[in-house]
C-alpha cells in the first residue's frame, strides 16, 4: 500500500527491519513482547512487525505494528537491512533469495534445525525464545545490522540460488505451455491416478494385516484360557 510504501521510504539511510513469526504464532508472551518492542525502540531503523496481540506499552515511534504484510514484497526492498523470524521453510527461502540476513527466532516443528543450517552459514543469529530480553536481542540485532559478514554471507547464498540455467518463471511458463501443447501431458501423469481408493491407500493390505492381528491375539487368548483351566482343575482334585 501506499501508506507502507511511504514509511519504509521514510527510514531513510539506516533502513527497516522486518519481524513475522508466521500465520501459526499471532503473539508472543507479553513481557517478552514488551522486551522485543523495547529492544526495537533504541534502533534508528524502522522496523515493520506483524503483531495481533496487545500493544506492546513500549512501542517506538519507529515501529509499525500490522495484522498482516507482504513478507516476500518487503524482503526484496532495496531498503531491508534484516528478517526477524520463527524459521519456517517459506521464510528461509525467501531471505536467502533476496539476500536478507536474520535474527533466528524458532517455536516449533522444523524452525530449529532450518536455523541451524543458516547459523552454520554465518547468515543468521539464533536466539532462545525463553532467555529473550530486551538487552540480549537489542545486541543480537546489532550484531547481524553491522557485522558486514552476515550481509556478505547471505549474498553469496543468494547468488547461488539465483544462478540458473532458466528463470523460475520461464521454467513455469515453459512447463503451462508443454502440457497446453500435448493436450494435458498424459504420459507425465502418475500411475496412482489410475488406483481405486482402496489400491491407493492400501486399505487390502492393512484389512489382512489387521485380520491376521486378531487371529493371532485371539489365538492368544485361547491358549492361555486353556491352560488356566487346566492349571486351576489340577489344583481342584488335589484339594479334594
Amino acid at each position: 500500500s501506499e501508506e507502507l510504501e511511504e514509511f519504509v521510504q521514510s527510514s531513510g539511510e539506516h533502513g527497516v527491519i522486518v519481524m513475522t513469526l508466521g500465520t501459526l504464532v499471532a503473539n508472543l508472551p507479553e513481557d517478552v513482547t514488551e522486551d522485543i518492542a523495547a529492544a526495537f525502540a533504541k534502533l534508528p531503523q524502522k522496523v515493520i512487525w506483524r503483531h495481533q496481540g496487545k500493544r506492546p506499552s513500549t512501542l517506538g515511534n519507529n515501529t509499525l505494528l500490522l495484522d498482516w504484510l507482504p513478507q516476500n514484497d518487503l524482503l526484496g526492498h532495496p531498503k531491508t537491512r534484516l528478517f526477524v523470524a520463527h524459521g519456517g521453510t517459506n521464510g528461509i527461502q525467501e531471505a536467502v533469495y533476496h539476500g536478507v540476513p536474520l535474527v533466528g527466532l524458532p517455536l516449533m516443528f522444523d524452525q530449529s534445525d532450518n536455523f541451524f543450517k543458516m547459523k552454520v552459514r554465518g547468515v543468521a543469529k539464533v536466539m532462545d525464545i525463553a532467555t529473550v530480553n530486551r538487552e540480549n536481542f537489542l545486541e543480537a540485532l546489532k550484531e547481524v545490522l553491522h557485522e558486514p559478514s552476515y550481509r556478505e554471507n547471505m549474498r553469496k547464498l543468494s547468488n547461488l540460488q539465483r544462478d540458473q540455467p532458466i528463470k523460475p518463471l520461464d521454467h513455469a511458463v515453459f512447463w503451462i505451455e508443454f502440457v497446453m501443447r500435448h493436450k494435458g501431458a498424459p504420459h507425465l501423469r502418475t500411475e496412482a491416478n489410475k488406483m481405486s481408493m482402496v489400491q491407493y491407500y492400501s486399505i487390502d493390505v492393512i484389512a489382512c494385516l489387521l485380520a491376521v492381528s486378531l487371529a493371532a491375539f485371539t489365538l492368544f487368548v485361547s491358549v492361555i484360557k486353556c491352560l488356566w483351566g487346566r492349571v486351576f482343575s489340577r489344583s481342584k482334585v488335589k484339594n479334594e
